[in-house]
């Protein structure tokens, strides 16, 4: 069994990963209102305990997960961790004693509590020594309203304001000046603003690579040569070819020992990686990690589709996907810089095409837009045992790559 989950970041003011939040569904086709939503927690529950751990899918950060009020007298939070979980209490629970008891309980043991799309009332300053966290919606919520709840809680600053639903720069930035310090929505996914910026030196090289590499037959001799003009990009390929991972018998010295030791698809995996990574580093690591994660999924998926895609074509094609998120510049501008293969642009381009398909499906996917993810499955022909599969496979390699850094 899989997680049908998706996962969305929880960033700090830096832009730094907070957390995540799972979004759970019974299956990949169902839509949630569909589901109960006991049976939704407790299915996540079971899930996270007894198959896929939570820990797997979402590395060493915190999981915040919806608990209804049947859920929390069962207890279930506790079935976790308090280092696992955030508690976050839905808003369809109405405030009262039973809540209260629970709310204070689970604060005495150690969990971290989170009110989810927090309607301001009165009653809820009873539960304010024993929360963490409120989440503000921040397309439904007033800013009169907001400076409200900053007031009310003026006396209690160990509560966080998390504001979810963020899809733009202008948004964030104005949250931040309203005291959020925590911040859930796709603000982070889309470019900050357009504009011209020249690449850096490294920069054209790795896009030299990227178009070498994206040939059907390398070029050993023209990648050899790339590499031997930059000198901290030739220092990054021999200490990883050098690393445990690759099964050699003596040390590598040379530009071209390091690319046949690599070989062309880990050349080109190893390329994509460096150049999403390096691009712009003041974006913030998650966009940069979801990126790999498109890279993977794609490569993982182009052998299922009707007709079959070549393996590194997908795997750059899913990780460029977001490359005008990472730049801030216009995607049309930031491929015509680019020495990339024809069939690259034109799928990101045009948004045509079995490739294009599967960005598609996986942006359903991250925003667990579950019944539009069934449609481009089937009409694609895929299987949803292999999506989920291979979207936590990616997921987990992708958190594998930030942790290893290199």
């Amino acid at each position: 069994m899989y997680f049908y989950a998706a996962r969305q970041p929880i960033l700090d003011k830096e832009k730094k990963l907070f957390a995540y939040e799972l979004l759970f569904r019974d299956s990949i086709i169902n839509v949630f209102p569909d589901v109960d939503a006991d049976e939704a927690t407790t299915k996540m529950i079971e899930a996270s305990n007894f198959n896929l751990g939570i820990s797997e899918f979402t590395g060493n950060k915190s999981a915040f997960i919806n608990f209804t009020l049947e859920t929390l007298v069962q207890g279930y939070p506790e079935t976790l961790t308090t280092e696992e979980v955030v508690v976050e209490v839905l808003e369809t629970i109405k405030p009262g004693k039973r809540l209260l008891a629970i709310c204070k309980d689970l604060n005495e043991k150690g969990y971290t509590i989170a009110l989810d799309d927090y309607i301001h009332q009165p009653v809820w300053r009873h539960f304010y020594p024993f929360i963490h966290i409120i989440k503000v919606d921040w397309q439904d919520t007033t800013i009169d309203t907001i400076k409200a709840v900053k007031l009310a809680i003026a006396d209690f600053p160990h509560i966080k304001l998390l504001a979810e639903k963020v899809e733009t720069y202008d948004e964030y930035n104005q949250a931040v000046e309203l005291g959020f310090e925590l911040f859930q929505g796709f603000f982070f996914a889309k470019p900050e603003m357009v504009k011209t910026k020249s690449l850096s030196p490294s920069q054209i090289a790795m896009a030299e690579l990227l178009y070498e590499t994206s040939q059907k037959e390398l070029d050993l001799a023209s990648i050899t040569s790339v590499f031997e003009r930059d000198v901290t990009l030739s220092y990054k390929l021999l200490r990883y070819a050098n690393s445990a991972i690759f099964k050699r018998r003596n040390e590598i010295s040379t530009i071209k020992q390091a690319l046949v030791t690599l070989g062309s698809a880990e050349l080109k995996r190893f390329l994509g990686l460096m150049f999403a990574a390096n691009i712009n580093p003041e974006k913030p690591s998650e966009l940069i990690n979801t990126a790999m994660a498109r890279a993977k999924f794609c490569e993982l998926m182009s052998s299922e589709v009707t007709k079959p895609i070549d393996s590194s074509i997908a795997f750059l094609t899913g990780l460029l996907s977001l490359i005008d998120a990472i730049v801030d510049e216009d995607l049309a501008s930031i491929l015509a810089k680019l020495p990339l293969a024809q069939e690259i642009k034109d799928t990101l381009l045009t948004r045509k095409g079995i490739l294009a398909a599967l960005i598609i499906l996986l942006e359903f996917i991250e925003h667990a837009e579950w019944s539009k993810t069934a449609a481009v499955m089937q009409k694609l022909g895929l299987e949803k045992e292999h999506v989920i599969r291979h979207y936590n496979e990616a997921i987990a390699w992708a958190d594998e790559q930030a942790t290893a850094n290199y």
